[in-house]
This record gives structure tokens, C-alpha cells and sequence, in this order.
């Protein structure tokens, strides 16, 4: 697929050859690619991920959430003499990790339903539990609908507007 390029906008230039612009989904992206573009699209409701692009992202998330659980375990079994410092630091750091990436999380989510050519508050059935998150990951394992460009906005910033 073929998108256009706007070669007066860095914003929206590819950076490096075989990537497309930042506007558009990249599918087949390299885990580092697809983590590079969740924080630089940090508050981008609009547009498209690739599965590539949310999935990579999740799995890094649930690998460092993985990390950050066992920890302090690790912490408090070799400091024998406070128990509980490592429980209240890996608290902190699982609390800065959900505050610094819920925005670009519900980001994603919105963008990676519009690649399935559904609507971005489609995400709201996450308030429903446990029901709430099955009918949203089988949204997100939905293959991309070609009719899901509708959500693409391509056009350059106006003027003094920061570019994505």
C-alpha cells in the first residue's frame, strides 16, 4: 500500500527508508519500531495502529509488569532485615509506569481499532469486568479492514501547531 508523502512536514516524513510516515500504521514493525512510535504518538486518537504496533507494546508492558512484580521478592529476600522496602519501591515504580503510559495505552487501543475500521469508543466495554476485557481483545485481534482508512488524517499541522 502506498501513502503519500509530505515532504515540507517532517512530522509526517518517514524517518529512516521502508517506514512509512508516522500517520499511517506500520505493519511488520520490529518491537523497538513499535515501542519508538507508541511514545511518539503519545496522545493520538486519531489514525491507525498496525496489530504489530499494540501487540509488541503489550508484550514489553507485560514483561516489565512481569519484572516488576517478581522484584521485590528478590529485594527482600536479600535484605534480610527490612522486610518490605522492596514491595513499597516496586510500588512506586508500577504506579509511575501506569501513569506514564495510560494516555498513550488508550491511544493505541483507540488507533488499533480504527486499523479494524471500528470506533475508538469501542473501548469503553473496559469498564465492564472481565467481560469487558475479553470483548476487547478479541477487537484487537481483528484483522485490518481496508475501510478503516476513513480514520487517516494525512494532512500537515496548521501553522504554530507542533507536528505529531
Amino acid at each position: 500500500m502506498s501513502y503519500p508523502q509530505h515532504p515540507q512536514d517532517r512530522a509526517y516524513a518517514a524517518p529512516t527508508q521502508g517506514e512509512p510516515p508516522l500517520w499511517a500504521p506500520f505493519y511488520g514493525a520490529s518491537p523497538v519500531q513499535a515501542i519508538v512510535r507508541f511514545f511518539a504518538k503519545y496522545a493520538v486518537f486519531h489514525g491507525r495502529a498496525s496489530r504489530a504496533e499494540y501487540w509488541w507494546v503489550a508484550l514489553a508492558y507485560a514483561v516489565v509488569g512481569f519484572v516488576l512484580e517478581v522484584l521485590p521478592f528478590v529485594l527482600d529476600g536479600a535484605s534480610r532485615g527490612s522486610a518490605g522496602t522492596g514491595f513499597a519501591i516496586v510500588g512506586y515504580a508500577l504506579l509511575a509506569l501506569f501513569l506514564g503510559t495510560i494516555v498513550p495505552s488508550l491511544s493505541v487501543t483507540a488507533r488499533r481499532l480504527h486499523d479494524a475500521n471500528l470506533s475508538g469508543w469501542l473501548m469503553l466495554p473496559l469498564l465492564i469486568p472481565y467481560l469487558g476485557c475479553i470483548t476487547v481483545l478479541v477487537f484487537m485481534l481483528l484483522s485490518p479492514n481496508p475501510a478503516g482508512q476513513r480514520f487517516d488524517r494525512p494532512t500537515a499541522p496548521r501553522q504554530g501547531e507542533p507536528g505529531m
